[in-house]
């Protein structure tokens, strides 16, 4: 489903790098391996607000930040901007004012199980593999 919605965006690459490292995973180690791939790239970790808030919280957030540059996207109506002070990586960071989509992946599948139809919420070639596998309905 990550290749199906990248597919639509030439600007976007899909990496197996956590599927392919064993064991537990961790950002700071995805951010290290994908840095090292591409040693002069302009890297950018998007998280929410809200994993914004408990980035400090993260395994060894000070390197992610060394490595990548935060994109921060508002999430319920908050942004992040407001309480960068503190946060590893709060000054440099980006931060990305979005319209509020009402619909999260539980509410994907629960409209799902209810048989309704979810095709605006999803990407086309995502929803057809949903449609096909047959994937979150009642049956």
């Amino acid at each position: 489903m990550v290749r199906a919605a990248a597919a639509a965006d030439p600007r976007f690459e899909v990496s197996t790098v956590e599927m392919d490292r064993p064991g537990a995973s961790y950002m700071v180690d995805t951010v290290k391996s994908l840095r090292a791939t591409y040693p002069t790239a302009d890297l950018y970790l998007i998280i929410g607000a809200d994993e914004f808030r408990a980035f400090a919280s993260w395994r060894r957030p000070e390197e992610i930040v060394g490595l990548v540059r935060l994109a921060v996207m508002d999430r319920a109506g908050e942004s992040a901007a407001t309480f960068r002070d503190g946060v590893p990586g709060g000054d440099e960071a980006v931060f990305v004012p979005v319209r509020r989509v009402d619909c999260s992946s539980s509410d994907i599948r629960a409209r799902r199980r209810r048989g309704e139809d979810v095709g605006a919420w999803l990407q086309e070639g995502v929803r057809a593999i949903i449609e096909r596998e047959r994937l979150y309905s009642a049956s």
